[in-house]
């Protein structure tokens, strides 16, 4: 990335030098990397978290183990595996802490696998670990569709939760439904407030996972109930209010003032997830959530639909269709 703005004008191919690894770290040759709507963000030059200019995006990738540094089991040269990195991830070579990674079969298509990384370990430290769901529970999926709320769609099934999917767009519902969403709300007929209100009548959410932010932060606290819990972990309604300083602060006007002496008297919880901050402080954790997501897709019951796979030549065109809302799942890119 030389700049922000337009993909195809900012995301330029170029040779730079092969990574070395260090302690703790292994260099991967990769066979291909997945996005995530963080991507668009760091595009457009909204993502705090990403290096500046020119750098390499990039979360997660798919290859195999090339190299090894110091304290690196010396098995895992050679193998298959599933990785997250901290930036980097679109290159033909990456180097990450070999904690970050899982072993998987060559036979796990690309796609599939990249999401395992990113969306899938969003979605165990959410809803296993962060606000474990029960049996029992109402549970609301913003941008259900997408690759992290499909993934939290089914965990909640898994776990006995009744779900209430939020997605726009024919194919995208039709595919919540197929998932077994219990209550799928239409946002191309308006807000999800008033729909969800009346789906639920005189009961309350127990956990809204919220990617969006904006109104619909105020909007879904309205709707916890005592003991519920708000995790918000994206904010994609601000990619969508242009760029500047008045929409960030109109992005923030919307969301509200939180008081936490109210939180406490409502007996409410807001959890906010930043997997970035997860992996720099308790890499363990992380990389008990890939293990597990890994497990769960072996299993069978935890199964990342693949949007499209696009060649490396066309990454600008596959930023821009992920940015524009209208695809379903996981997009990944091949070298």
């Amino acid at each position: 990335m030389t700049a922000h703005g337009a993909p195809p004008r900012v995301l330029t191919l170029q040779e730079w030098p092969d990574p070395v690894p260090g302690p703790r770290q292994v260099a991967l040759r990769v066979e291909g990397f997945g996005l995530n709507y963080a991507d668009v963000m760091a595009v457009k030059g909204l993502y705090r978290d990403a290096p500046p200019v020119p750098c390499v995006l990039g979360y997660e990738v798919v290859g195999r183990v090339e190299e090894a540094g110091a304290e690196v089991p010396r098995d895992l040269v050679g193998r298959r595996v599933v990785a997250m990195t901290r930036f980097g991830g679109y290159a033909e070579r990456v180097v990450t802490d070999h904690r970050a990674l899982a072993v998987i079969p060559d036979a796990i298509p690309l796609g599939e696998a990249a999401a395992l990384a990113t969306q899938g370990c969003t979605a165990w430290y959410m809803a296993r670990l962060a606000c474990p769901l029960r049996a029992g529970q109402r549970v609301l999926v913003h941008a259900a569709a997408g690759g992290v709320g499909q993934l939290l769609v089914q965990i909640a099934l898994k776990q006995g939760c009744t779900v209430y999917a939020v997605a726009s767009g024919a194919a995208k519902l039709e595919r919540l439904r197929a998932l077994g969403a219990h209550h799928v709300i239409d946002r191309a007929r308006g807000d999800h407030a008033p729909q969800l209100a009346r789906l639920l009548g005189s009961e309350r959410l127990d956990v809204s996972f919220n990617a969006v932010g904006g109104r619909t932060f105020p909007q879904d606290m309205k709707l916890l109930g005592s003991g519920g819990a708000m995790v918000l972990y994206g904010g994609s309604a601000r990619s969508t209010a242009g760029t500047g300083m008045l929409p960030t602060l109109r992005f923030v006007w919307q969301m509200g003032l939180v008081v936490p002496i109210l939180l406490m008297m409502k007996s409410k919880s807001l959890i906010g997830v930043n997997m970035l901050r997860i992996g720099e402080h308790h890499p363990q954790v992380l990389a008990a959530c890939l293990q597990a997501v890994v497990k769960a897709h072996a299993e069978g019951w935890l199964r990342p639909h693949v949007h499209q796979e696009y060649p490396h030549t066309d990454l600008p065109a596959a930023i821009e269709a992920l940015g524009a809302g209208g695809t379903l799942g996981k997009l990944v890119v091949r070298w």
